[in-house]
Formats: C-alpha cells, structure tokens, sequence
C-alpha cells in the first residue's frame, strides 16, 4: 500500500479487489488500451492528478494509467460515491489513494489538495475541483501541467467559464463532449444507472408515476427515455426552447417547474445549474413526493432551503430523508440530493464506462506526446480518438460495418 494514502480501512482491499476483477473483465476497451500503454509506456514520469468518483471502474483507469507509466494520485469527486474497498484495493496496488466514504467538506477539500501538492503533469477531473483549487491555491504549479480532461457537462461549463475570462492556463480536453461520450454515457449510461439508484434504494415502482425530469440535455434524454420505458408519464421542464420543442417532439408532456410541481411524483433533476427545485416548488408538491438530484453537485435541488423550512426531519431509510413542511406534507430527499445513481448506487454500467475511460486514457496520451503543442484553451476529443473507440466497441460486439470505396470517398470529397 501507498504509504501516503489516505483510505478508510486497508483490510477492505479483497472486497474492492472482486469488484474491479468484476468490473475489469467487462470492459475489453480499456484492457487492450491497457496492454498497449504497457507496451509503449506513454506516460512514463509524468504525475496524473484524479478525481473521479472512486469505485471499481474508476480503478480500472487507474490500472491503466498506472500501466502506461504514470505515478497517479487519486480521489474521489463526490463524498458519497467514494467506495472504501475499492479505495483501499487501488492504495495496495500502488496508486497514491486519498479518499473516504461520507467525508465532510473538509476532509474532502484536503484530498483535493493532496492529490495537487507533488505537482500534477497531467489531470483527469470530474467536475472540475482540481483545476479550480490549482487556479486558486496553487497557481504557482500551473506552468507545469502539460494539459487534462475533464469528464462531465458540469465541468465542461466551468472551463469554458475560464477560457473566456482567460483564466485556463493549460489545454483541457473535453472529454464529455466527445461522440463516445456524450451520445452513450449520459445518455444510456445515465439513463439506467439513475434508476438503478432510485430503485434499490425506494423499492417502489415506477409506472404509472409522473415522472418529472429537469433538463432535456443528453442526461435528461436518457432518464427520460428510461422512465418512458418502465411505463411512466414523464414531464420535462426546460430554459431552452429549443430542447423544450424536441422534447415535445419525441413524445413528452413539457411545462414549467411551477405547473410540474403539482403533479410530479418523482422528480429528476440533471441540469447541472442550481436552485432548478426551490421553496415555490416544495410547497405545492403531492405528499409523499421524491426528489433526487443526476447532475453534478448537491445544488440543483435546494437543500438547505429544504433544511430550513421543515418542520420536522427523519431519516426514512439509508439514502431516504424526509422533510414535513409547513403546510403539512412530506417530500423525500435521496442521497442528500447528491448524484443517486452514484451515491445510492454503482454508477454507469461497465460497458459504458469502458467507453468513456479509453476516451479518458487515450486522451491522457496525447497530451503527453503533445507536450507544449497545445494551445491553453479547451480543446475537443481528436476525430481519431473517438472514431479508434466506437470501432473497437464495434469490433468487440462482434458487429461488421461497411467502408466506403476510393470511387465514393472521391465522390464526397474525402
């Protein structure tokens, strides 16, 4: 084990080693990039800084970077989604581990700082947090990283929010904007990991609900698609008309947050903005209404307003909190209003993650052999990324697509 980690419980590494072993033998993408990082070591001497949430399939990238030559130093990106036997399985294999299930802000803070302070050449986030506490409290380490990747639309968003005040001082790819991801991850992988979440811990069904979901992003697309699919009426709330429209179109009932809060069940929120479900809302809602949150951080469902207006709280079940507000109705909160699908569950499946994280990998590998080539600015995912993982997914499906002749690509241009 890593003498500098930081891990609940070492003796929890057997468990967290069947999980990856589990996750490991159903994600043949990242294996064979595995077996090629081993070969070429791309990432020999460089230091990769990660946050991502830390169960079993994000160890699996570890394992990879690790086998590319990197010295990785890892934590988690959500204090609920931290799994201590993986983290303790990943710390006795090498990789410098500094998190815990459940910690508080605090402690979660310091893991951020611990996996920053020996001088990343390399990030992988989640989110953001590492690029945002470099930028604030260790500027001084920046002109050393080579570049990163982010994962999510929420970090996505943070960055560009840099780039235009000229605040990102090293190349990001943006790795959630990549076909591969985007288009199966949030999408089918959020889809099913949502209700996988909300179905283990409720226990209740959901057809014949009303379903509301926020936000007709690639996430709200694929929590809408599954809700429609265990037979519940599902409402989507938008800002964007646009998305409103083609929510509309594909078959879903589409108002506002005020006019969804009277019917709603169940509500989804996955914006990735805050404050989308306030006091307004709370207080027109059904008794027995459920909340939960499938963006990125704690603040899309208000909280603290929900802390503040109840009348009385009690924890229903693990990941079940309820709240009786003023005007004498219950609502319920899961998994504190944190991502359910990773904090009451297991994530995205493995197959879909093994997408994203060769995406992730292969990422890491070109900004190592494009070392001070790269602009400090958000860049997309390369055409040949992305194209390399939809066809060795393809391959290993067992699926045969057609190519196009010399006669055609001359045809088109190509």
């Amino acid at each position: 084990m890593s003498s500098a980690s930081i891990i609940r419980d070492s003796s929890l590494a057997p468990s967290g080693a069947d999980k990856i072993a589990w996750v490991w033998n159903n994600m043949p993408l990242l294996r064979a990039v595995c077996a090629d990082f081993e070969k070429d070591r791309p990432l020999t001497g460089l230091k990769v800084a990660l946050s991502v949430h830390l169960e079993a399939k994000t160890a699996c990238l570890c394992r990879t970077l690790a086998a590319g030559g990197a010295e990785v130093f890892a934590t988690g990106s959500n204090p609920l989604s931290t799994q201590d036997d993986v983290a303790a399985e990943l710390a006795r294999l090498g990789v410098h581990v500094y998190a815990t299930h459940g910690c508080s802000q605090e402690e979660y803070d310091l893991y951020i700082r611990k996996v920053i302070e020996p001088g990343p050449d390399i990030i992988v986030d989640d989110g953001g947090d590492i690029v945002q506490m470099i930028r604030t409290r260790f500027p001084e380490l920046e002109k050393n990283v080579i570049g990163g990747c982010e994962e999510t639309t929420t970090g996505i968003a943070r960055l560009r929010k840099l780039e235009r005040n000229g605040a990102l001082h090293f190349p990001m790819i943006a790795v959630n904007d990549a076909d591969c991801k985007h288009l199966f991850d949030n999408r089918y992988g959020t889809g099913q990991s949502v209700f996988d979440g909300i179905d283990r811990t409720t226990n209740l069904i959901v057809a014949g609900k009303k379903v509301v979901v926020a936000g007709y992003g690639w996430c709200g697309k694929g929590v809408s698609m599954r809700a429609k699919g265990l037979g519940a009426r599902v409402i989507v709330t938008e800002v964007d008309p646009v998305k409103a429209l083609e929510a509309h179109m594909d078959g879903f009932t589409v108002m506002s947050m005020d006019e969804a809060a009277e019917q709603g069940d169940l509500f989804i929120t996955v914006t990735g903005n805050c404050k989308v479900i306030t006091e307004e809302h709370f207080l027109k809602m059904k008794n027995g209404a459920i909340l939960c949150n499938a963006g990125h951080f704690d603040v899309e469902v208000d909280t603290a307003c929900l802390n503040r207006i109840a009348a009385e709280q009690k924890q229903m079940k693990p990941n079940i909190r309820g709240y009786l507000l003023p005007n004498g109705t219950w609502i319920y909160l899961l998994a504190e209003g944190r991502l359910v699908n990773l904090a009451a569950g297991d994530g995205h499946p493995a197959e879909i993650m093994d997408m994203s994280f060769a995406i992730q990998a292969l990422s890491c590998s070109y900004l190592a052999g494009h070392r001070g080539m790269l602009e400090p600015r958000l860049i997309p995912v390369p055409r040949e990324i992305d194209n390399a993982v939809a066809s060795k997914k393809l391959e290993t499906l067992g699926i045969r697509i057609d190519a196009l002749t010399p006669e055609q690509r001359e045809y088109i241009g190509l």
